[in-house]
C-alpha cells in the first residue's frame, strides 16, 4: 500500500510548469477559519516563490477564532499537493489556481488556532501509535432557486426523489458540471445522484488520508457552490433547510491502517463480522465520546432539527453491521475496505475539526481497550421509549446548547483541539446559542401574535 511521495523539488517544478502552460495569472492562497469557512488572499503568479516559501502574510485578528490584534501577523504555508488550476477560470491565455495552506506563526511554529493544524496533530498522534487514518466523507447538499437579486429562496430547483433520473431530476446538468470541475482538480468521483428530499443531491469522491479528505471536503463545498451559482442556483450545506423533508448529512467512513503490518487494522477474517479487536475498540470509543463531540460534528442550532426520528438521520447511540437506523454502521465491504461509518455528522461541520475529533474518539477506545456493547440490528426508529430504555440506547443531545455544554465539560474536545482552538470554539458556539435564544422566529409570530 506504500506509494512513492513526490519530492518538494519535483512538486515545485511541476507547479511552475503548469503555471506557464496554463497561463496562470492569479494564485489564491487559501485557509479556513474556526468554522471551516474558506478564506483566501490572492497574489499574482509572479509571486510563486514567495507563496511556496510560506512568506504570504495576513492579519489573523480579522479571522474568526484566530488571534488578538496585538498578535495579528500570521503566515500561510502551502501544501504543494493541493495546487490546482480552477476550471471555471480557464479561458484563452488566462487562468487562476489555488493552494490550501496551514497557518504558521512568525517564528515558524504551527499556529494552534488553525483547524488544519489541529487535524495534523491528531494524524501525528495516530502515526506515533503505528496507524494511518483513512477517511471517506459523503456530503449532501440542496439546490435552491435564487431571486432577482441573486439571493437564495426556499424554492428547490426540482421535486425529484431518491435516485430519480431526468426529467424529474433537474439537477443532473449542475452535478455534471460539478463532476467535471472536481475531476479537473484531481478528484476521483465514485457516484453522483439525486437524494431523498426534493432538490437534494450527493456527489461522492474517493477516500484519502484524513488531511487529504478534509482538504477535499473543503474544496468540494467551494466547487459545488461556485458551479451552482453559474446556473443561477444557490447550493447550501445547511443541515435542515426545509421542515418536513430529510436533512443533509455528512456520513464519515473511517479506518485505521497498520503501518507495520501494512494492512487494514479493522479487518479480521476469523471474526464473525470480519472485524478486528481494534475495530470493536474504535467503535466503543466513538460511542463513549459521541455526546461530548457532537457539538463539532453537528455545529449549528439547525443541526439538531435534522437529528430527530422519522427522517433517516441517526439520533440514537447504537451500532450495527448493517442497520442504517444506527448511529454507527459497518458497510459490507471487508478486507482492505473495512471501515466504520458514523452517520450523525452534517456537512456544515468544519471537516478538519470533525475528522480530528472522530479519529481521536475512536483512538481513545483503542488506547483504553474499551469493550463495545452488543450491536442493535432491529429498526431503532420503530422502538418505543420503553424498549429503548430496556436496551440501554441513549439519545444524542437534542440542542446545540446541550451539545456545547457537553463539549465544554468533557475531555475529548480540549485534548483534541488544544487550549486555544477549544476555548475559541466554545465561546463561538455559546454566542450562537445566545443569539438563537434571543431571536424571535417566524414560528413564534405565527403561533402567538394573533392568539395572545
Amino acid at each position: 500500500m506504500a506509494t512513492s511521495t513526490p519530492t518538494r523539488e519535483s512538486l515545485v517544478a511541476t507547479i511552475k510548469e503548469t503555471i506557464e502552460k496554463k497561463n496562470v495569472e492569479l494564485l489564491h492562497v487559501q485557509f479556513v477559519d474556526i468554522e471551516g469557512t474558506l478564506k483566501h488572499v490572492t497574489v499574482t503568479a509572479e509571486q510563486i516563490d514567495q507563496v511556496i516559501d510560506g512568506k504570504v502574510m495576513f492579519d489573523g485578528s480579522s479571522i474568526t477564532g484566530y488571534t488578538p490584534i496585538n498578535e495579528s501577523d500570521l503566515y500561510l504555508d502551502p501544501d504543494l499537493t493541493t495546487f490546482a488550476v480552477l476550471p471555471w477560470t480557464e479561458q484563452e491565455g488566462y487562468s487562476e489556481a489555488r493552494f490550501l495552506c496551514s497557518v504558521k506563526k512568525p517564528d515558524g511554529s504551527d499556529f494552534a488556532g488553525d483547524p488544519r493544524n489541529v487535524l495534523k496533530k491528531t494524524v501525528k498522534r495516530a502515526k506515533d501509535q503505528g496507524y494511518s487514518i483513512s477517511v471517506g466523507p459523503e456530503l449532501e447538499f440542496f439546490l435552491f432557486k435564487t431571486d432577482e437579486n441573486g439571493q437564495p429562496t426556499l424554492e428547490t430547483q426540482d421535486v425529484g426523489g431518491y435516485f430519480e433520473p431526468s426529467p424529474k431530476d433537474l439537477g443532473e446538468k449542475v452535478r455534471l458540471e460539478i463532476y467535471k470541475a472536481l475531476k479537473m482538480m484531481g478528484f476521483t468521483i465514485e457516484a453522483s445522484h439525486h437524494e431523498v428530499a426534493i432538490g437534494q443531491h450527493e456527489i461522492n469522491f474517493k477516500y484519502a488520508d484524513a488531511l487529504g479528505s478534509a482538504d477535499a471536503a473543503t474544496t468540494y463545498k467551494w466547487v459545488v457552490k461556485t458551479v451552482a451559482q453559474q446556473f443561477g442556483y444557490h447550493a447550501t450545506f445547511m443541515p435542515k433547510p426545509l421542515a418536513g423533508e430529510n436533512g443533509s448529512g455528512m456520513h464519515v467512513n473511517i479506518s485505521l491502517f497498520d503501518d507495520e503490518k501494512q494492512e487494514n487494522a479493522f479487518y479480521d477474517a476469523s471474526n464473525e463480522l470480519g472485524l478486528s479487536e481494534k475495530a470493536y475498540q474504535f467503535i466503543a470509543g466513538l460511542m463513549e465520546n459521541v455526546k461530548d463531540f457532537v457539538a463539532v460534528t453537528n455545529p449549528l442550532v439547525n443541526s439538531y432539527k435534522r437529528l430527530v426520528p422519522g427522517y433517516e438521520a441517526p439520533c440514537y447511540i447504537a451500532w450495527s453491521a448493517s442497520n442504517r437506523s444506527a448511529l454507527i454502521r459497518i458497510p459490507a465491504t471487508r478486507g482492505a475496505g473495512t471501515r466504520v461509518e458514523i452517520r450523525c455528522p452534517d456537512p456544515s461541520a468544519n471537516p478538519y475539526f470533525a475528522f480530528a475529533i472522530i479519529a481521536a474518539a475512536g483512538l481513545d477506545g483503542v488506547d483504553r481497550d474499551l469493550t463495545v456493547v452488543p450491536a442493535t440490528n432491529a429498526d431503532i426508529f420503530e422502538m418505543s421509549k420503553e424498549e429503548l430504555e430496556a436496551r440501554g440506547i441513549e439519545n444524542l443531545p437534542t440542542s446545540l446548547e446541550a451539545a456545547v455544554e457537553r463539549f465544554a465539560t468533557g475531555e475529548i474536545g480540549r485534548q483534541t483541539f488544544g487550549e486555544h482552538a477549544f476555548n475559541e470554539y466554545v465561546a463561538l458556539k455559546r454566542a450562537e446559542c445566545d443569539d438563537f435564544r434571543l431571536a424571535v422566529t417566524n414560528w413564534e409570530v405565527a403561533a402567538y401574535q394573533a392568539k395572545f
